[in-house]
């Protein structure tokens, strides 16, 4: 069986000349009129924004909430103990492996939305918690309970568990592709793997386009942020010309680390900066309002537990739950299907419940505690000094919140310095382990061309610049990246939809094959 699929008639381990040049031909031509028709590319991106919000919401807000619930069942079960990748021994060490995981996600916008999002929920508490005669502490909770929850449990789970399990099956145990048409294997069968099948080449070039969207929203994010932060640090003007030149940084960062390859590149890129992340997270803790964080980091959470279903299917404020949760939501669905070829790649010899653990639990309880320090520190600043923090955030943007946090912090310009270098190598880490997956994508092994690679993370970046430019003309460059965003996922959230069941089915199936379960039970 495992040669089946990589015959003249079915897939080959070469380039796959087709999804490649339709996925990277749509990102030139996106190019191309945002450079010759700037207006009628912002507006298609955001008529098509709008549209994606009203139609697609409801179904993205069940989908992430199952898919959380599926991966909770599996870790809980004696399925968790199910040995995925055909492998006995894990292929990396738990630091390394964490390390690659934290440094997707988070590093996608993690160091943006850290300091802007949580104030941005303390000034205005979202529409779902009333905040009517509320006192400052009460609206700290559920701002930052908001913030935990979009980058928390469900959005680190559609990233690596039930698809990543479908994915490392169908790769390692039964020789199909690593592709993302894979999961749909379970309902249209071999010709799925078939070169020019149409649900096929959909699946893969709508998947590549939805993770470029993504990472070209994080390198947009990183070139406003590095921009302004400069200019905070040296003094030099944050214009389109500095974040464009931010962008060029970080893509020949990851262009460098895409030529080195994933056992040195990429592990070596996140391995530095998540012990460097934690470094600066431990002197803001020590030099900050240590008891206001840590009391803030408890209490949201329990909060966000507490009324975590509440808060996964609301529909009330349309407007507010697009810019918000809607958004969060289709950023991360379109990141699924590569981050589950990328997990998959790294995974190899972990069980079901250290997947679902290292995911779904560690890497969000992580994430929330750093926008705890960074976010709750600017709160509390916040609430010392009225608006030393709302009041560059209304004035310049999300960007400069970072910048306002850190500068009213003991050795601040040092910590801002620490933190450029930290979101520029993030960023560069994200972008690479991509354009990384991308290239799987267009190849079907876990060892792509070098050069497939260092394409996605050019156009990667040349993109952010199209889009970050074409915002410049409009003032809303960050509402320009968001848009994009949300639009490519639509395709993929019903690609993501299949492994909520299918996992269950390929658990149980390895559970037969490794004596874990009898067939009749």
């Amino acid at each position: 069986m495992k040669k089946k699929y990589y015959t003249e008639e079915y897939l080959g381990t070469g380039t796959q000349w087709g999804p490649f040049a339709i996925s990277g031909g749509f990102l030139l031509l996106f190019l191309l009129l945002a450079f010759f028709t700037p207006d009628f590319a912002s507006e298609a991106v955001s008529a098509s924004f709008d549209f994606s919000a009203k139609y697609f919401g409801l179904f993205w807000q069940l989908l992430m909430l199952a898919t959380l619930i599926v991966s909770l069942i599996l870790m809980f079960s004696r399925y968790g103990r199910v040995r995925l990748g055909n492998k006995e021994e894990p292929q990396y060490g738990n630091f390394r492996w964490v390390a690659m995981i934290l440094t997707t996600l988070l590093a996608a916008g993690g160091v943006f939305w850290a300091a802007s999002e949580p104030i941005q929920h303390y000034m205005d508490t979202p529409p779902l918690f009333n905040s009517e005669g509320m006192s400052e502490w009460e609206r700290v909770v559920p701002g930052l309970s908001q913030a935990f929850f979009h980058w928390g449990f469900s959005a680190w789970a559609v990233l690596g568990t039930v698809a990543t399990i479908v994915i490392m099956y169908a790769h390692y145990h039964k020789g199909m592709p690593l592709k993302p048409r894979t999961m749909l294997y379970p309902l249209l069968g071999d010709k799925v793997f078939k070169r020019f099948n149409f649900w096929g080449v959909l699946a893969d070039v709508t998947s590549i386009i939805a993770v470029a969207a993504g990472t070209i929203g994080a390198i947009g994010f990183l070139g406003l942020q590095g921009a302004y932060a400069f200019e905070d640090i040296f003094g030099v003007e944050s214009t389109l010309f500095t974040q464009i030149a931010f962008i060029v940084i970080l893509v020949v960062i990851a262009t460098i680390s895409a030529i080195t390859g994933v056992d040195r590149g990429i592990q070596i890129l996140s391995r530095f900066n998540v012990s460097f992340a934690v470094i600066l997270m431990i002197i803001i803790l020590i030099v900050g309002p240590t008891m206001f964080i840590l009391d803030a980091f408890v209490a949201a959470e329990a909060f966000q537990l507490q009324n975590y279903l509440m808060m996964s299917l609301t529909r009330g404020d349309e407007v507010w739950l697009a810019w918000w949760t809607v958004f969060f939501w289709g950023w991360f669905i379109g990141f699924g299907p590569m981050m589950a070829i990328f997990i998959s790649r790294i995974s190899r010899g972990r069980t079901i419940r250290e997947l679902v653990v290292a995911v779904a639990i560690m890497a969000p309880i992580v994430s929330n505690f750093w926008f705890a320090t960074i976010g709750g520190t600017g709160i509390w600043f916040e609430i010392q000094n009225p608006e030393s923090i709302s009041v560059p955030l209304a004035e310049v943007g999300q960007e400069a919140a970072v910048a306002s946090i850190l500068e009213q912090l003991p050795l601040g310009t040092l910590l801002a310095f620490g933190f450029l270098i930290v979101t520029v190598i993030f960023v560069a880490t994200t972008t690479d382990s991509m354009s990384y997956a991308s290239a799987v994508a267009v190849t079907g092994n876990d060892e792509p061309s070098t050069y497939v690679r260092v394409f996605w993370a050019i156009i990667f970046g040349a993109t952010a610049i199209a889009l970050i430019s074409i915002g410049e003309g409009s003032g809303d460059s960050i509402g320009m990246l968001q848009n994009f965003i949300v639009v490519t996922a639509v395709p993929v959230s019903l690609l993501l939809l299949p492994p909520v069941w299918d996992s269950v089915k390929v658990a149980k199936k390895l559970a037969e094959e490794q004596g874990i379960k009898k067939k009749d039970d």
